[in-house]
């Protein structure tokens, strides 16, 4: 396993990360024990969580109890802000008296008397960043948290906050998760460089497209029985399997069959192979499937496979468009 620093601090984290939203969601408790316990073993010390996964809380606490007293030996991030109710509005978002109350009621969830990550899992525009951070800031002066974070920032809120952590001496985020795959890389027109500017690292999620890039789906093939898209359905395919998605994955395959790797290989180790990347969260509900990710995500690329695929998705540069005619 490889390690790398989180943003600009000292904690190092494995670059795979274990993505707990299946706990509670996907899979029972006793599979997501097995889950993390096997994650130990191949060198996994990062695991990410949130408050609002495994319908409110499960994950979490199923998570705490899996590591046990091996808690120690991990970096455990999760997140808050998300609806932790569906009929009191107060129940989430970046206030200080929702924070206050979020946070301890993750920390007895996970089992532990303090959170190694604690990231904001959405934006909240009705409360002043200053707010939010002033909040955060307190908590790790009292210990409660080592370092924190923040989840779906655009770039120009990554900056605004570090900008504000800095104005007011107060600590600042250290990383910023966002979706970034193959498929989807709207983030580096400007969350990107901006993150690599400010010294923030970026954890990114869906790096798999919940399954589309594992090579087990084709276009004008059923999906497969069983599989999360065809579980989900119509939201399946409007999210992740549509058409012009599968366009995609048949030019990643050519890609792939020409430089002997697979696609698995090919949107795990595109990743790890950015400097701004610390960890890839990818959710899974097998043991194996976590094994084939460790082995694509540590896969080392032709330069050649990277630079082709990554042109057949490339973003447009920021600020610019199609020239114009005179």
């Amino acid at each position: 396993m490889e390690y790398r620093n989180l943003g600009h601090s000292g904690l190092q984290v494995s670059v795979i990360g274990l993505g707990c939203m299946p706990f509670g969601m996907s899979i029972e408790e006793e599979a997501s024990a097995a889950i993390v316990h096997r994650a130990l073993e191949l060198g996994i010390n990062f695991f990410d969580t949130a408050d609002i996964y495994g319908d409110r809380g499960k994950s979490e606490a199923w998570l705490g109890r899996a590591l046990g007293k091996r808690r120690p030996e991990v970096v455990i991030a999760t997140k808050f802000a998300g609806p932790m109710s569906s009929s009191r509005r107060d129940m989430q978002g970046g206030s200080r008296r929702y924070i206050c109350a979020a946070v301890e009621a993750s920390l007895q969830r996970l089992g532990t008397d303090y959170i190694d990550l604690y990231q904001m899992h959405f934006p909240d525009a009705k409360t002043p960043v200053e707010e939010t951070l002033r909040a955060l800031d307190d908590l790790v002066r009292q210990g409660k948290l080592r370092y924190i974070g923040h989840s779906n920032y655009a770039g120009w809120q990554l900056v605004e906050a570090d900008w504000t952590a800095k104005a007011h001496n107060l600590n600042a985020f250290v990383s910023a998760q966002n979706r970034w795959s193959l498929i989807t890389r709207d983030i580096e027109r400007e969350l990107v460089p901006a993150a690599s500017a400010y010294g923030i690292s970026i954890l990114p999620y869906f790096p798999l497209e919940s399954g589309l890039l594992t090579g087990k789906y084709r276009k004008g093939a059923p999906l497969p029985e069983g599989s999360r898209l065809q579980k989900w359905g119509a939201f399946g395919s409007s999210a992740f399997s549509s058409e012009a998605n599968l366009d995609l994955v048949e030019k990643f395959n050519a890609v792939c069959e020409k430089h002997g790797v697979t696609l698995l290989e090919l949107a795990m180790a595109w990743l790890v192979s950015k400097p701004v990347v610390a960890s890839v969260i990818a959710g899974v509900t097998s043991i194996g499937q976590l094994e084939q990710n460790i082995a694509a995500g540590l896969k080392k690329l032709p330069a050649a496979a990277i630079s082709e695929a990554e042109q057949i998705t490339a973003p447009p540069v920021a600020g610019f468009g199609p020239p114009r005619r005179p």
